[in-house]
């Protein structure tokens, strides 16, 4: 166990590092664009090996269960742009009363490095992911320790592995040193950075084999596409129910202002179109007037239609139910009669 603040147990300024010896000259010499360490990262691609392999981490440790999982993050950084590639699970625990008390295995990390160097040379840790689905308070520790494993600033990257959350399931961060008052020591803090999922070729036939199960053949395109605006809203109402709670607690003083915050805000509220337009009132109401025309004449047509298969029915079995008609009819005398008949035996 590491404890931060009587490190009791574990001290992590005394690991030695030196087996992990990279050779520079083997690095692959058919990249053409060069890693640069000093650029600051501006966005984070994460490939669907490394989702995949962080779900079947979490199903094997963690499921159903109120822990996370802690893995490391192999890659490239090339320019300000940070390519995740692939991945390994690292054995973590942490006390969820005490926050400050974790453990990592570090021999663990430093054996799998060194496989993995020898698998493939041009990865190397860029970083950890955790299956969040928060920051906690010792991820700032936890990525001070992969500082000593990167050549390159760590970045974190929280990967949700909730089946139900609806958005991207990454978020990716970086840590970054802040003053909020003058005469103040610095703290560091997590920084936001972009983030999106991308594959390679063979990447995205190797999902798409994955997930042939999952998907429904016969289900539409259209109900494959309203389902996906769908999506989109859900995914929408909960970023402004977030922004909302932000603001609320602002101004409640519940957390300090944060300019950058409200910078984008603005900026945001400053692409939404504005309604007063004369033009746009029309052009819009225009558009909506001709999406009800086309569901109206839809509606005709489809009634229309059903009326007449209705009628068709009708003529094609008209003679059928006149046989019926008179069957009927005949059954119904028949009965008549024997009941008839039935009543005058018992009066006699």
């Amino acid at each position: 166990m590491s404890d931060n603040n009587n490190n009791d147990n574990v001290n992590i300024d005394t690991i030695n590092l030196d087996p992990i010896n990279v050779n520079k000259d083997e690095e692959n010499e058919e990249d053409n664009q060069p890693i640069v360490k000093d650029v600051p990262v501006s966005r984070v691609i994460v490939h669907p090996l490394v989702l995949l392999s962080a779900v079947d981490h979490y199903n094997r440790e963690a499921k159903d269960t109120k822990k996370r999982v802690v893995g490391a993050l192999l890659g490239s950084k090339k320019g300000n742009l940070v390519d995740i590639t692939n991945s390994f699970a690292i054995p973590f625990e942490e006390d969820l009363k005490n926050p400050t008390v974790w453990f990592l295995d570090h021999n663990f990390l430093e054996t799998m490095y060194r496989m993995f160097r020898k698998v493939n040379n041009g990865e190397e840790i860029v970083g950890f992911y955790s299956s969040g689905p928060k920051i906690k308070e010792n991820d700032l520790n936890i990525a001070a320790l992969f500082k000593r494993f990167s050549e390159i600033p760590p970045v974190f990257v929280i990967i949700d592995v909730r089946p139900n959350v609806q958005g991207l399931p990454t978020s990716a961060y970086e840590v970054v040193e802040e003053v909020e008052i003058e005469g103040k020591e610095i703290q560091k803090v997590f920084k936001h950075l972009p983030s999106s999922i991308e594959a390679e070729e063979a990447e995205g036939v190797g999902v798409e084999h994955l997930i042939r199960d999952i998907n429904d053949p016969s289900t539409s395109s259209l109900a494959l596409q309203i389902h996906q605006k769908i999506s989109s809203l859900s995914s929408l109402v909960l970023k402004l129910n977030e922004i909302k709670n932000y603001l609320n607690n602002v101004l409640n003083e519940k957390l300090p202002i944060n300019n950058q915050i409200l910078y984008n805000l603005q900026d945001i509220m400053n692409l939404l179109p504005n309604l007063n337009v004369d033009e746009l009132v029309k052009s819009m109401m225009i558009k909506s007037n001709d999406m009800y025309l086309l569901m109206y004449i839809s509606s005709l047509v489809r009634s229309v239609i059903a009326l007449h298969e209705l009628l068709s029915n009708k003529i094609k079995y008209k003679d059928l139910d006149d046989i019926l008609d008179k069957s009927i009819v005949g059954n119904n005398k028949e009965k008549e009669k024997t009941n008839n008949e039935n009543n005058e035996k018992m009066q006699e």
